[in-house]
């Protein structure tokens, strides 16, 4: 790979190279001729001389140094005519050299200036060209890689817009035709129409939550209390908390732990707020008789632990963008089937809060997937 300061190096060489080659190739072609011509006019000015003084007589002396002044001269004036035309020729050639390195640097760069003004317009699908592997290729790299990641998260932006905008007018949809149903006696004052209120009202208040919560999270505004923790006292807590959802779907929900696992090192309620986003997200998307297992083994300082199902699956496409604010493998509005895919993200966030990472693996649609997390051990 040849850097920028290097082919800055070669090109200041090869204008300086090419200068001194012209000056050399002028003078070596000019130089001859030119001092010929100079010699000429030098004889031609001494034959009239003599013609006109033929019988001067005692100055011999006078008239040699005379001839070797105008010699001089002849060789002088030669001299610094070949010199003027070989500057001038280099100077050009130099100039035109220049002009074509300094494009070839400052191309790029103007691309960059270019394609930038465009994204600060707001159109993040301008890319510049790549080309080479020095210093300038790299930049390009980055800022077309700047640009991908900015592009990703306004669509990410339109889509939470278009998500929130759906998920809320759904509730207060209902909410709204059961009080007009109520208002004009349609619907009768009950325990029943009461609930499916509160119903509506307790999602837009989940969402609302949802939001707070990965706000918070990626802002990371909240304080870790890291102690020793059983992840065996965790799964028993996720358990109950997801025991109507389990039971309602007929699920059944193990726990694999050796007897030799250490307990982990982190915040007991942030990481039982991991492990059931994980087990809720399973739970949303294994059908009913399905299976959600939860296991871990130490490895190397750590202890991995995993979430498998036997649900949907998860086609290849999508694995590299799950843990991604409110990306959903399901592309239905409903926040029953598809969710708002918050609770992933903000489960990525706590795991590398703690230090860990997190991955999900899937062999494909209809063959389940699994979910990966390390904590450090006590």
């Amino acid at each position: 790979m040849t850097s920028i300061r290097t082919r800055i190096l070669l090109s200041y060489l090869a204008v300086l190279g090419v200068s001194m080659g012209i000056v050399l190739l002028f003078v070596w072609l000019t130089a001859p001729a030119a001092y010929a011509r100079h010699l000429q006019n030098l004889q031609a000015v001494e034959e009239t001389g003599t013609a006109h003084n033929p019988s001067e007589a005692g100055q011999g002396q006078g008239y040699g140094a005379q001839r070797g002044q105008a010699q001089y001269v002849g060789f002088r004036d030669g001299l610094y005519e070949v010199l003027g035309l070989s500057t001038l020729a280099a100077t050009l050639a130099a100039l035109a050299l220049s002009i074509l390195f300094s494009r070839r640097i400052i191309s790029p760069l103007q691309n960059m200036m270019q394609a930038s003004e465009r994204i600060a317009a707001g159109h993040y699908e301008k890319r510049v060209k790549v080309g080479g592997r020095d210093e300038l290729a790299q930049l390009a790299d980055s800022f077309n890689r700047m640009a991908q990641t900015l592009d990703q998260t306004e669509t990410m932006r339109r889509r939470l817009i278009g998500d929130v905008s759906h998920e809320l007018r759904t509730p207060l949809t209902t909410i709204k035709g059961f009080a007009e149903g109520l208002m004009d006696g349609v619907l009768p004052a009950s325990q029943e129409t009461y609930a499916e209120i509160y119903k509506e009202a307790d999602r837009l208040t989940r969402l609302v939550e949802d939001l707070q919560e990965v706000s918070r999270v990626e802002a990371q505004a909240y304080r870790l209390e890291i102690a020793p923790v059983e992840l065996n006292a965790l799964a028993e807590t996720v358990a109950k908390r997801l025991r109507l959802a389990l039971e309602e779907k007929n699920i059944t929900f193990s726990v694999k732990l050796p007897a030799s696992l250490p307990p982990l090192l982190g915040d007991e309620d942030r990481l039982i707020q991991i492990l059931t986003n994980l087990a809720a997200n399973a739970c949303q998307h294994t059908p009913s008789g399905g299976n959600i297992t939860l296991a871990a083994r130490p490895e190397n300082g750590s202890v991995h632990v995993s979430i498998q199902d036997t649900g949907e699956g998860i086609a290849p496409e999508h694995l590299p963008h799950i843990f991604d604010r409110f990306y959903r493998v399901d592309k239905s509005r409903s926040r029953q089937s598809g969710g708002s895919g918050i609770g992933l993200t903000i489960a990525r966030h706590l795991v590398e809060a703690h230090g860990g990472r997190i991955w999900a693996e899937s062999p494909g649609l209809g063959y389940g997937s699994t979910f990966h997390f390390t904590i450090p051990a006590a």
